[in-house]
């Protein structure tokens, strides 16, 4: 039960603090659209998008506004595209990506996830041919977003798939070089991929899901923030321990606000709900970021010595709260550190606090990846290739999930600012490091051997 001062505090989180649902994404089944003719399989696929998601938007609204919550994104993922267009051509594909950017813009929703391929242990001829049409099925559409599943822990990393999607990601960003690469924004390159992920780029529903579920993604760095601030005011001398728990205690009271709003709007669609996914995801406003939990508990900078350690408790004791508060945790659950997307974040990359290298050992302890990466655009694909492949070695050997959305802006440099606006944010380019020689290791593909630790049975 939660005291009376608590239920006032969650509260306090909803009209100062930032409180909101970053996410609420309708998982839809495509399987019983299947055809073997295109135009009757996109009808298909639209009908049945608007079908189940044409009332999303207004009732998502109408039980925040009830609640005094706003969900902010209300969102779809489908089926992979890949096992649902697989006896399919390039152009065919194209045609379904336009099909889902259709059917996104007619119920008003601003993203839609399953542009899809799981390929961690080998790549059928679907999945080719779907990966082989992103760069123009991004290009020629505004709402559909890619994810592909290039490792696991069970199946080891593949660098077929890795050097497939590194090709990918270069001709992505040329083809939407006017936007400064905005296409891959709308990319991620995953190690073990839930089934359930509720937030974009990396959404799609899974195999042996629903026919149609409800899935939400909470937010709350600012509520964290603003609950670290108070306990350190009001006794300087706090422990880690104790700090821990507050953090513990504040997530608990953020997920049982997610699941409540999930719930109902599930229950109004008639859809089954599905999971919380407690990822702290930040915004460009200020107040509402990861980074300045990292200056509220002493650091100068995220990204200064000390922050994969802060990292690592917040962290857990947002997984311990919300494993607490919910039985239906899944998605990521973790914290999310992306570039663009969290100004405190885009402020210590442009101070020069905060390296790539750096990230990439902070994501080790987190539950997310390299999220929304602006490097030069001159950078060969083997080095985004190797930057796949780390990332996708930490997911695999630690049997936890991680991602790469990494963006080479055309015709821009370290330092330059890219901007891509809205909740995608702003920052500097990264610096890749120049004395790099030519990197052959990934031209070797083939497939790394699943760990010992995938032994489990």
């Amino acid at each position: 039960m939660l005291s009376e001062q608590e239920i006032i505090s969650t509260f306090e989180m909803v009209r100062n603090e930032n409180l909101d649902i970053r996410t609420l994404t309708l998982g839809i089944n495509l399987f019983d659209c299947l055809d073997s003719d295109i135009e009757a399989l996109c009808d298909k696929i639209y009908n049945k998008i608007v079908s189940k998601g044409k009332n999303l938007v207004q009732v998502c609204d109408e039980i925040g506004d009830k609640y005094g919550i706003k969900v902010v994104n209300k969102r779809v993922a489908v089926s992979p595209i890949s096992l649902i267009g697989g006896v399919f051509s390039e152009s065919d594909m194209i045609k379904i990506a336009k099909t889902l950017d259709n059917a996104a813009k007619s119920i008003g929703i601003d993203f839609i996830g399953g542009y899809s391929a799981l390929v961690e242990k080998g790549i059928t001829k679907s999945d080719r041919t779907l990966i082989s049409s992103v760069p123009e099925a991004l290009s020629v559409t505004e709402r559909v977003c890619c994810s592909v599943n290039v490792a696991s822990t069970k199946a080891g990393i593949n660098f077929d798939a890795i050097n497939l999607m590194a090709k990918t990601i270069k001709e992505a960003a040329w083809l939407s070089k006017e936007k400064d690469g905005i296409s891959c924004a709308k990319i991620c390159v995953f190690a073990n991929i839930p089934p359930d992920v509720p937030f974009m780029a990396g959404a799609y529903l899974g195999i042996g899901e629903a026919d149609c579920v409800i899935n939400v993604g909470v937010s709350g760095p600012g509520v964290i923030k603003n609950a670290l601030q108070r306990a350190l005011k009001n006794n300087p001398k706090i422990d880690l321990g104790r700090l821990s728990e507050i953090i513990k205690r504040t997530a608990f009271k953020i997920t049982r606000v997610g699941e409540l709003i999930g719930r109902e709007v599930a229950e109004v669609l008639n859809v089954k709900f599905g999971i919380v996914d407690l990822s702290l995801a930040p915004t460009p406003n200020v107040g509402d970021s990861v980074g300045e939990i990292f200056e509220v508990l002493g650091l100068g900078s995220i990204g200064d010595p000390g922050s994969t350690a802060l990292l690592a408790m917040l962290n857990d004791a947002v997984k311990k709260g919300g494993a607490f508060a919910s039985s239906y945790v899944g998605g990521l659950s973790g914290a999310f550190i992306p570039v663009c997307e969290d100004l405190n974040i885009a402020q210590a990359v442009e101070k020069r606090r905060l390296s790539l290298e750096k990230l990439e050992a902070m994501t080790s302890v987190c539950s997310v990846g390299l999220d929304m990466i602006p490097i030069p655009g001159d950078t060969p694909w083997e080095t985004i290739a190797a930057i796949i492949a780390d990332e996708m070695a930490i997911g695999v050997i630690n049997n936890k999930s991680t991602a790469v959305r990494i963006i080479p802006v055309p015709n821009k440099k370290p330092g330059d600012k890219v901007k891509f606006g809205g909740l995608l944010g702003e920052a500097p380019v990264l610096e890749i490091r120049k004395n790099l020689s030519p990197n052959e290791f990934v031209k070797y593909g083939g497939i790394i051997p699943a760990p010992v630790q995938s032994l489990t049975n």
